[in-house]
């Protein structure tokens, strides 16, 4: 597909980046496009400074800051990643608590092993999808499989170094953000009430 092509993807999941950095990039992405008068909703990741990141894993809400732990702590015996179903579950009620409220864009932090099963933010994906709204993501290399069974043909991944382009956020702002129905329909009620 080419980049023209990519930037009119209503769903970009990002790659080529270490997690970390892409988490940064999506936060970075929400403030840049919420500076533009879009209205965005969706949870990423809290970078974690820790030794053994697993053990305290966090999604923050874009919508309003709400901070949900991902991660159970089962001691510091444990190695094990382990994953808490409930933060989960309530981050994903969020994103769609969100978007039924209404949203021009909605940044999921990752497409990963939990959403491959039809778990943990499967449904907000799928709300943002049902919506009609446009959907930035991240999906590392070994989930690509899961990602096109989920995805099929409406999606793209692109290289973080083009989405960090001031220029390639434009264009898809433009082309897929603005252009959304529901943002005319937005524009349109904005416009009336300022000549009432």
């Amino acid at each position: 597909m080419s980049i023209a092509a990519i930037e009119r993807c209503r769903i970009v999941a990002l790659q080529g980046a270490t997690s970390e950095t892409i988490q940064a990039l999506l936060k970075d992405i929400a403030a840049r496009l919420t500076a533009r008068g879009l209205r965005v909703v969706g949870v990423v990741e809290n970078v974690n400074s820790s030794p053994n990141p697993c053990k305290a894993m966090e999604l923050r809400s874009l919508d309003d800051g709400r901070i949900f732990g991902i991660s159970q702590n089962l001691g510091s015996a444990s190695r094990a990643c382990n994953l808490h179903p409930e933060g989960l579950a309530l981050a994903c009620a969020a994103v769609q608590e969100s978007i039924a409220k209404g949203a021009d864009v909605v940044i999921i932090s990752k497409f990963g092993k939990q959403e491959a099963i039809g778990s943990g933010l499967s449904d907000a994906f799928g709300a943002a999808i049902g919506a009609g709204l446009p959907v930035m993501t991240s999906v590392a290399p070994s989930m690509m499989d899961g990602w096109r069974k989920f995805a099929g043909e409406l999606a793209e991944c692109v290289p973080v170094d083009e989405v960090r382009r001031e220029a390639w956020l434009d264009r898809w702002s433009r082309n897929v953000v603005t252009g959304h129905p529901s943002r005319e329909i937005i524009d349109e009620c904005d416009d009336r009430t300022v000549s009432a």
